[in-house]
């Protein structure tokens, strides 16, 4: 090694460096996280630039900048372009993330289909799967004959270089993880080299106008691997999540510069590709039983989407000695917390019972808006006593006992009424009289202060 490379030891975790090896990270506490990698030196006088090449890059007054109407472009999949915020942003980096075999690449190999039938060439380029692999699962998503690119290459500069002489309208980069820079020796998928990667192709995005998808693996806890690093790079982050056992997919906005966050878009996986769900409220409570105990319909917002979902619960007495709460698609604690309100503020004793609840479909919910629907679904399945099919129930629920007004319940009405329901049990707070019939004129609302009243009014 020569005296002119840096060796430094670099945390995969957290991306913190220490000159030398430590067994334990110092930063964030990771233990065998440390690897060495060698940086090798830049050359003189070369910078970085946001601008094409030839433009002149210096400071420019505040009003003297023209912002560019340049039209966002359209993937062709409607529930990709909703969670992007209406379609690509020309030179933006996109991120989308996911599990193993969740789906990932045929949603962006669709994608660049479309984009290349309407907009011009898109390149695609895999470091995992060679060419053959990748036109035989796009003959099975009917491609046809689009102007796409395919380049199996791991290669950072190769990668640059095809992107400088196709010019294509859209680029992905399927993973990552899998490409390596020159000016590093460590192996590709280290912290150093993922942050190379994502580094220079953002430059490329914003130097060439062209917006470019990055493929990114996650880690054993769900997180992105990169670490934290690569979402802060990046314009924009997508989740791609779902069940092994379900047919649906979902894709979760966390970070968008260009739109709104939390925005959903929900997928069906077919034997031809990912189909959109323009109405998941539909599809989610397809199989919902007509007169059963333990169920409650709860109206979610995801971004600007209001989606039902049915809340199942079972409470049944323990076998053991110490009562089991399990939760799937609920926050484990948030049911500890509701579970104790029931109990304190309702008076039902829960202390020596099983209680299981569940979102039915595969769906993780996560907003304060769905804790009075828990409750219904549990209270209707200690009391076995069946909530009427036709009502809905959203809220939040205080420590005291209190139902406390959300937002967007109009949005959340609206959608009840127009999928059938004919009640809405939701808090005083959002009852506005002076709109009360303008909202959803076939639609009952009734409006509860108190966990207590909410029961009366569903059971």
């Amino acid at each position: 090694m020569t005296k002119s490379q840096k060796t430094v030891f670099v945390c995969q975790e957290c991306g913190s460096q220490s000159p030398k090896w430590l067994g334990r990270c110092a930063d964030c506490g990771a233990w065998n996280s440390l690897v060495e990698e060698r940086l090798q030196p830049q050359e003189s006088g070369a910078a970085h630039r946001y601008v094409a090449a030839g433009q002149p890059n210096v400071a420019r007054l505040y009003s003297d900048i023209e912002i560019g109407q340049s039209a966002r472009l359209s993937t062709g999949i409607g529930e990709l372009d909703r969670v992007l915020g209406g379609g690509v942003v020309p030179g933006s980096l996109v991120l989308l993330g996911g599990e193993p075999g969740i789906g990932k690449s045929t949603l962006l190999l669709q994608a660049a289909a479309n984009m290349a039938r309407t907009i011009g060439p898109v390149l695609y380029g895999s470091g995992e799967e060679s060419a053959h692999q990748i036109k035989s699962r796009g003959e099975r998503l009917a491609v046809g004959q689009a102007p796409l690119y395919l380049l199996a290459e791991t290669c950072l500069e190769r990668v640059l270089e095809e992107i400088a002489r196709i010019k294509p309208a859209l680029v992905i980069v399927d993973s990552v993880q899998t490409i390596f820079s020159l000016k590093f020796q460590s192996a590709p998928g280290s912290i150093g080299q993922v942050r190379e990667a994502a580094t220079q192709l953002l430059f490329a995005a914003k130097g060439q106008d062209v917006p470019i998808f990055l493929v990114g693996h996650v880690t054993k806890d769900g997180s992105l691997a990169g670490p934290k690093a690569l979402e802060h790079v990046v314009d924009t982050v997508l989740y791609f999540e779902g069940e092994r056992h379900h047919s649906h997919r979902v894709v979760r906005a966390v970070k968008n510069r260009f739109g709104a966050i939390s925005e959903l878009g929900v997928f069906e996986m077919t034997s031809t590709g990912l189909r959109a769900v323009p109405n998941p409220s539909k599809m989610f409570l397809a199989e919902r039983a007509s007169n059963a105990p333990g169920s409650a319909v709860l109206c979610s917002v995801e971004g600007s989407r209001p989606i039902l979902v049915e809340v199942q619960a079972l409470v049944s007495s323990s076998t053991y000695g110490t009562a089991r709460r399990m939760a799937s698609g609920l926050d484990q604690q948030r049911l500890s917390l509701l579970l104790a309100v029931l109990e304190k503020r309702a008076g039902l004793n829960l202390a020596g019972d099983d209680v299981f609840v569940n979102i039915a479909g595969g769906m993780t919910v996560d907003e304060p808006a769905s804790d009075l629907g828990v409750l219904a679904a549990i209270a209707s399945s200690v009391r076995n006593r069946v909530i009427a099919p036709t009502t809905a129930v959203f809220g939040e629920v205080g420590l005291a006992g209190e139902v406390r007004g959300i937002t967007q319940a109009a949005l959340r009405v609206r959608e009840a009424a127009q999928m059938g329901f004919l009640r809405c049990v939701m808090p005083e707070a959002n009852m506005d009289p002076a709109h009360r019939g303008e909202i959803a004129p076939d639609c009952e609302l009734v409006g509860v202060r108190t966990v207590g009243e909410a029961l009366d009014a569903l059971l």
